[in-house]
């Protein structure tokens, strides 16, 4: 049965009401071509401070990002109230494009990956030479996370008024990572700072290491305006307790880099990184991978690597680098 007649109109046709509203959805976009440029500093709780020109804001997600995660070293379009007055509140509305991604998983097994850092250009690995002890495991992996995210890597050592630094950097000469070597003293009065200093100039770095090994208190020697809180070692466990709890982005003095403090981590898992990746860090060994079976893993019988180094063209010690740290990547049936 009709319930209107042949002739009705717009006014005769009755409307469900729509609880979120009735307008028409879309897929188009504002392009928010007004959008001011921003560089995100830190991320808590869902907000997130950005640094627009001279000044840090406080922002959230815009809704339209959808999933799509903002981290610490983003630069992004932002739209709102731009003026850093207390209560206001911005929205991010695009992540641009990165030039670099930081990630690491909780363990092997483990197939969520976290973005650690965005578009950072070298990867500063901190570890005391004692108090606590060095793990040279943690290292692998964190070196074997900065190639393959095409970070440089530096190794920073600190502690060595406790222990020496021979031992530890004999194991990483064939590798040709370059290091600083600090202790507390020299911290103290500003020339372990200097020699780190030269080593991020122009460059955005990104400070990773278990807690405990000084990485906060070497951030606050390099920047020294913006102190963070530092904690002790237990000495019943050996490990530091987690004093930074959030990554934090700090401007070099006088502009010339950006340093990332992160919370110390327990562990650094590999489940996203590809083995193949991992050969692109040592230029000497690659092209013997030319004669290297299909899906060869550098670590079997018939893997070219070793007729390649026989032939003198690569040093034997950068070949047992190279099968150390793809050792790290423990692989497991499935993965």
């Amino acid at each position: 049965m009709r319930r209107y007649g042949k002739h009705t109109d717009e006014d005769d046709v009755r409307v469900r009401p729509n609880r979120r509203g009735n307008r028409p959805r879309t897929s188009i976009r504002p392009k928010h071509e007004d959008a001011a440029e921003g560089f995100v500093v830190t991320v808590d709780r869902g907000r997130l401070t950005v640094l627009v020109e001279d000044r840090t804001i406080t922002a959230m997600k815009a809704r339209e990002l959808g999933r799509k995660g903002v981290v610490v070293g983003d630069r992004v379009a932002v739209v709102g109230d731009l003026s850093g007055a207390k209560d206001t509140l911005a929205r991010i509305v695009r992540v641009e494009e990165r030039s670099s991604v930081l990630r690491r998983t909780a363990d092997d097994d483990d197939p969520f990956e976290r973005v650690v850092v965005a578009n950072a250009d070298q990867l500063a690995i901190v570890t005391a030479l004692a108090d606590p002890e060095p793990r040279p495991r943690l290292i692998d992996r964190c070196l074997v996370a900065a190639f393959d995210a095409g970070l440089s890597p530096l190794l920073v050592l600190t502690k060595s008024d406790l222990a020496p630094a021979e031992s530890l950097l004999e194991s990483y000469g064939p590798l040709g990572v370059p290091y600083v070597v600090t202790n507390r003293e020299e911290l103290a009065d500003g020339g372990a700072a200097d020699r780190v200093r030269e080593r991020l100039t122009d460059k955005m770095t990104v400070f990773v290491g278990h807690s405990g090994v000084g990485k906060t208190t070497l951030v606050n020697a390099l920047v020294p305006d913006r102190k963070r809180a530092t904690g002790r070692v237990n000495t019943v466990t050996g490990r530091g307790r987690h004093t930074t709890t959030s990554a934090l982005a700090l401007p070099l003095p006088d502009g010339d880099g950006w340093v990332i403090d992160t919370p110390g981590v327990r562990s650094f898992g590999l489940h996203h990184v590809d083995p193949a990746r991992v050969i692109h860090a040592f230029p000497d060994l690659e092209p013997g991978t030319e004669g290297c079976p299909r899906a060869c893993s550098h670590d079997e019988p018939d893997c070219a690597l070793d007729q390649w180094v026989a032939d003198g063209h690569a040093d034997p010690a950068r070949l047992y680098s190279l099968r150390r740290l793809l050792a790290t990547r423990e692989r497991h049936e499935g993965d």
